[in-house]
């Protein structure tokens, strides 16, 4: 039987602090937006209500803009992101999250509540923020 005050969901453990750009902006833009924010991933936001969110990070710019040596203002950012991305309900348990995350290498994943983005969450905060609290 679960015992349901053992059980960490994602709202405990999310980031609320987080970063969004549109698809339009630049690469430039996004590396501003980084480094104002001292952040390695933004969400993406919609185009329009049926859309759905993207995730642009470091590691999208270093592969598709700095390996293939393109002029980061002259590369926007919806050429480079993930979308659509895994997206994870505030209510999850973070055992699930984590399982979720495992089964799909992911770094990031948006937490997503009413069509709205409330937060960020990553292996980093289940492990350190989740598991810490169950000790």
């Amino acid at each position: 039987m679960i015992d349901t005050n053992k059980i960490i969901r994602v709202r405990d453990i999310m980031r609320t602090d987080f970063a969004g750009i549109d698809g339009s902006a630049t690469v430039k833009d996004a590396l501003i937006m980084m480094k104002k924010h001292k952040t390695s991933v933004l969400i993406v936001n919609k185009r329009h209500e049926f859309d759905e969110y993207g995730l642009v990070t470091s590691g999208d710019i270093a592969r598709h803009v700095l390996a293939e040596d393109r002029a980061p203002d002259r590369v926007n950012v919806y050429e480079i992101m993930d979308c659509p991305v895994i997206q994870v309900s505030p209510e999850m348990d973070i055992r699930l999250c984590s399982k979720l995350f495992a089964n799909y290498d992911l770094v990031r994943a948006p937490v997503i509540e009413n069509g709205t983005v409330i937060g960020m969450v990553s292996p980093n905060a289940l492990v350190l923020d989740g598991m810490y609290k169950n000790l």
